[in-house]
């Protein structure tokens, strides 16, 4: 104050709110510890998201005008069947493992294919293929003939 002449000496950090360095190095510890876990945690929601996208996606081809007719009546029920089986299997089963779902994945499709194969067979098969993009039969162009001459050409030598 300039009519006492009394002097006071202010300093101002700005410490509050900071972390610390061990704070810092701590946190990045935790992060790389987590990483692994939170890998597998996203593997496992892939799986999961994959197989009740696989149900969901073959429930819609199926039950298409264009498909509907030409898959047996008895067919299409074991495809939805197994579909709403599926997807009420996965609501009751959120934390299952990633494994778990892909094997339910494969036996679905283990019934689904010949199923969807017999209606490619007959010529039914809906435009754009099956649920996924998977081409019919074994990834082939129709007539199991690679197309043009775009390709290499390999001959056999004896």
């Amino acid at each position: 104050d300039k009519s006492t002449g009394k002097e006071n000496k202010i300093t101002i950090t700005n410490d509050k709110g900071r972390l610390s360095k061990e704070d810092i190095e701590k946190m990045v510890n935790d992060a790389e510890q987590y990483k692994a876990e939170d890998e597998k945690q996203r593997e496992r929601i892939g799986a999961k998201n994959g197989l009740e996208s696989y149900c969901f996606n073959m429930k819609s081809t199926i039950e298409d005008d264009k498909v509907k007719d030409k898959i047996p009546a008895g067919d299409r029920k074991t495809i939805v069947d197994k579909c709403d089986e599926t997807i009420k299997w996965l609501d009751a089963n959120q934390t299952a493992e990633k494994d778990e779902y892909e094997d339910k994945q494969k036996e679905l499709e283990g019934i689904f294919n010949p199923i969807i194969q017999k209606l490619y067979g007959a010529g039914g098969a809906p435009e754009g293929g099956m649920p996924g993009g998977a081409p019919p039969e074994g990834g082939m162009p129709q007539g199991g003939q690679a197309q043009g001459g775009a390709g290499p050409t390999i001959e056999e030598v004896d």
